[in-house]
């Protein structure tokens, strides 16, 4: 116990010494998002010729009807735009034969599609993703939330289920902050830099890329690069999902929903410190949302709050049993 205490010690001492050969916070962000962006036009590069699929929608009142749409082009969101302004504004996630599937990640083959709202008669799967995009967002705010000279070091998150009252993301501030305890200001703050990105409507932009590219784009973060790996070992496909919101680039374990717009009622509710861990003092922020047109009334909000404040005990990395692996499929970028 006492050597692994001063070999944490040790490496915070490092870190700090480091710190001032790091890319600043607003270099990280400019890097990553131009990896995301050569990669997506890549990508976008593989049809060069307009070619034909048809998506049959499995919807309420549309089953059966046909859309024809363009190969690698054509989005979910895009098959709504031919439908009604119902399906635009409400929907949150899509399901590609069977399959949940991004708003905006276009379609490469004839296929069934179903657009999922927070109303549906099963709303688990919209309700999974939403709770996710929440902890996404939370991410975001906290790493813009704090002066550039601030690291912000994002952790490996595990999806949440609803039933622990709060959405929630690890993360490791610069050791400078390690005195720092949050008020109730803090929080406040914290929840109006989710409002402002909520107001703003921002898109979810999916992109599914093998590991190369994903370790490009993390290349300032060790932390984020062994998670790539862990993901990708764990993937039928060997590739791993990233989600753009902005400037901000993220690994997602799943789908997202198609906005940030589509949260309402959004507060960070607490900011929790887990002691050391690996990459230092590591922190569990956490938060409460309900979707749009799902507002709740402010006292019954009130005892929400009160519950989602309270520390969310997740199993520790070692506690998980991880899925059965399979052999990656190789690709070439």
């Amino acid at each position: 116990m006492v050597t692994r205490t001063v070999c944490q010690v040790l490496q915070r001492r490092f870190s700090s010494a480091a710190a001032a050969l790091r890319a600043s916070p607003a270099d990280v962000r400019s890097q990553r998002n131009a990896v995301f962006s050569r990669e997506q036009a890549r990508q976008r590069a593989l049809y060069p010729r307009i070619e034909k699929i048809e998506v049959s929608m499995q919807c309420p009142g549309l089953d059966g009807t046909l859309l024809v749409m363009n190969r690698g082009m054509s989005t979910p969101l895009s098959c709504a735009r031919h439908l009604t302004e119902h399906y635009v504004d409400n929907s949150a996630l899509a399901l590609v034969d069977g399959e949940p599937w991004s708003l905006h990640q276009p379609l490469t083959h004839s296929c069934s599609l179903t657009l999922l709202t927070f109303t549906d008669n099963d709303p688990t799967i919209a309700n999974q993703a939403y709770w996710r995009s929440c902890s996404a967002l939370l991410g975001q705010v906290l790493e813009t939330a704090f002066k550039e000279d601030f690291t912000v070091e994002l952790l490996s998150t595990m999806d949440v289920e609803a039933t622990a009252g709060a959405f929630c993301c690890d993360v490791v501030l610069d050791p400078q902050l390690d005195s720092w305890t949050p008020s109730e200001e803090s929080l406040r703050s914290l929840t109006r830099g989710a409002q402002q990105l909520i107001h703003q409507d921002l898109a979810w932009e999916p992109l599914v890329v093998v590991p190369s590219v994903a370790l490009e784009v993390f290349s300032h973060s060790r932390c984020k690069q062994e998670e790539v790996e862990q993901k990708a070992s764990q993937s039928p496909t060997g590739t791993v999902m990233l989600h753009r919101c902005g400037d901000h680039v993220l690994l997602s374990a799943g789908p997202l929903v198609g906005r940030t717009g589509l949260c309402s009622q959004y507060d960070v509710t607490a900011l929790h410190s887990l002691g050391e861990g690996p990459w230092g003092l590591q922190r569990r922020a956490q938060g409460l949302s309900l979707p749009l047109h799902m507002e709740a009334h402010h006292t019954v909000w009130r005892k929400l709050k009160q519950r989602a404040g309270r520390l969310v005990e997740m199993p520790k990395p070692e506690e998980v049993t991880p899925p059965a692996s399979e052999q990656p499929a190789t690709t070439s970028a």
